[in-house]
């Protein structure tokens, strides 16, 4: 298991110039052998397994002296193997070379009538006397990304107080340039708002702001006097003060005050029912007592009654005489 405080091997470089210098330098022939001292070599490997075989077998040892040789040996094996990927010497004929040899960690798997699998696993670079491992395509994707977000925070952070609000401009993300002049200086005095006006007690006046600093409270009294309103908005939207609400129920509503509210519906006591009563009819009185009479001499005369009515007297009529004509 490895430690987690030793560095990772894809961020560390090897070298051991003794060594280079013992082998007669870095050369085809050499680059394995210098490449096994190495952290990066893995002991398991076949060619861990050839070179102890050449070293103590003496009919084998013609297979370290050639990279021919050894890697046709590696190529009648099977399993983890570390082979050339890149000879910048064309194997020993260009005297001048870029001096960068890729050694290619690989897995090989045999196939019967086939050509052999092989999967590469990682890649080393042998740039003159130091070795490097080279980043995965995972770890250069990852590195690219977090330089990336790196930069779009930076940007962020530094466009998140550009921005600014104004009724008359709308979104901005650079304040206006202020006018130049003396006339322009006395128009924008005379336009401050009152409430930009200090406090008594306050030491700050505006007298002794410059246009720019004008510009900023302006600014800043625009932006809170549309988040005041737009609370008051939320707040009491739905309420008029020239509203006079109906209460009651149908035939007997009543008109309230502007500052009266009507409580809600689910508070309100129930009324009871008007009575409906019908008036009394009036009885009328059939029974009038009879008046006193007098006694008289003579006959009796008949009681008069209330129904009878006083005849007026009537003028007898003359009979009509009839004119008489001589003859």
């Amino acid at each position: 298991m490895a430690n987690p405080k030793e560095p990772l091997l894809d961020e560390i470089q090897w070298k051991a110039p003794p060594l280079a210098m013992s082998m007669g330098g870095i050369t085809t022939n050499t680059v394995l052998p210098y490449f096994y001292e190495s952290p990066f070599f893995d002991a398991t490997s076949n060619n861990a397994t050839i070179t102890t075989q050449a070293t103590h077998n003496p009919a084998l040892f013609y297979l370290i002296q050639t990279r021919e040789a050894f890697e046709g040996r590696l190529r009648t094996m099977q399993g983890l193997e570390f082979a050339v990927a890149h000879d910048p010497s064309d194997n020993g004929t260009k005297v001048e070379n870029s001096g960068v040899w890729v050694i290619r960690k690989q897995n090989r798997r045999k196939r019967p009538g086939q050509e052999d699998e092989i999967i590469p696993l990682n890649s080393y670079y042998v740039v003159g006397e130091n070795i490097y491992m080279a980043s995965s395509l995972g770890n250069i994707l990852g590195a690219r990304l977090l330089t990336m977000v790196s930069s779009l925070s930076k940007v962020i952070e530094t466009a998140a107080a550009l921005p600014s609000f104004t009724p008359a401009l709308g979104h901005t993300y650079l304040p206006p340039a202020p006018k130049t002049g003396s006339s322009a200086v006395n128009m924008q005095m005379s336009q401050t708002s009152k409430e930009s006006t200090p406090m008594p007690g306050t030491q700050e006046s505006t007298a002794t702001k410059t246009p720019s600093q004008l510009l900023v409270d302006q600014d800043l009294q625009s932006a809170q006097l549309i988040q005041s309103s737009l609370n008051l908005s939320l707040r009491y939207g739905n309420e008029y003060m020239d509203d006079n609400p109906l209460v009651g129920e149908p035939g007997s509503f009543i008109i309230t005050k502007s500052r009266e509210v009507p409580p809600p519906a689910s508070q309100q006591k129930p009324r009871p029912a008007p009575m409906t009563t019908r008036a009394p009819t009036p009885q009328v009185k059939t029974d009038i007592p009879e008046p006193k009479r007098k006694p008289s001499m003579g006959t009796e005369k008949s009681p008069s009654t209330p129904s009878t009515k006083e005849k007026k007297a009537r003028r007898k009529s003359r009979p009509a005489t009839s004119v008489t004509t001589p003859e």
